[in-house]
């Protein structure tokens, strides 16, 4: 898959309520913004990067990238985020990553388009582990753009739960070994105990 087909999309417009109402892609790690490294990973995958925030828009705006609040009010979830992506997206494909989850695979955007090109499906999602110890990573996706519409019927109809949303397209899960690529950091004792020498 051509990268220059894939715009990437950092998820920000969270509350941070397990930060304690921080904003998290703005919280300093190993000298940068969390969503920064989030960014320099994701960037060399892409042909474009974009922002979903809903709050302290002019930092992001900061890192050099378009930023787009949700259009659903109200801190809709990841879905509202995914929505407003792909509503400002000029490529046939859009990658999406957490802002807090700066040691995201060097290999994801690749990873998860040779299998949705592959198996011929609407979206791509990353998993880890095995057998009871399967683990999704429902908001490390690759999906066609053309699934707005889709969308945006399903969260007009009250829907909200990205799982939920999966259940109606054709998915293909893509394993990867290294749990810890996809590590978030949802506390504020996280993030001090990551950055501890």
């Amino acid at each position: 898959m051509n990268i220059n087909q894939i715009t990437g999309l950092i998820l920000a417009g969270g509350r941070g309520s397990r930060m304690g109402g921080v904003d998290k892609g703005l919280q300093p790690f190993r000298g940068a913004p969390m969503a920064l490294h989030v960014m320099m990973r994701l960037a060399p995958q892409v042909g474009q990067l974009m922002i979903n925030a809903n709050q302290n828009l002019a930092p992001y705006e900061s890192f050099g990238v378009p930023v787009w609040p949700d259009e659903l009010q109200g801190f809709a979830g990841p879905l509202a985020g995914l929505q407003t992506g792909l509503n400002h997206c000029e490529t046939d494909y859009l990658v999406t990553a957490p802002c807090d989850s700066p040691f995201l695979p060097t290999d994801l955007t690749a990873s998860l388009g040779a299998a949705l090109e592959t198996q011929d499906a609407d979206l791509a999602v990353a998993i880890t582990g095995e057998g009871s110890t399967k683990q999704p990573h429902p908001v490390f996706c690759l999906l066609k753009t053309s699934l707005l519409p889709h969308l945006t019927q399903y969260l007009q109809d009250g829907g909200r739960k990205i799982d939920a949303w999966y259940a109606s397209l054709k998915v293909v899960e893509v394993h990867f070994a290294d749990d810890s690529a996809f590590r978030n950091i949802n506390t504020l004792e996280e993030l001090q105990k990551f950055e501890m020498p």
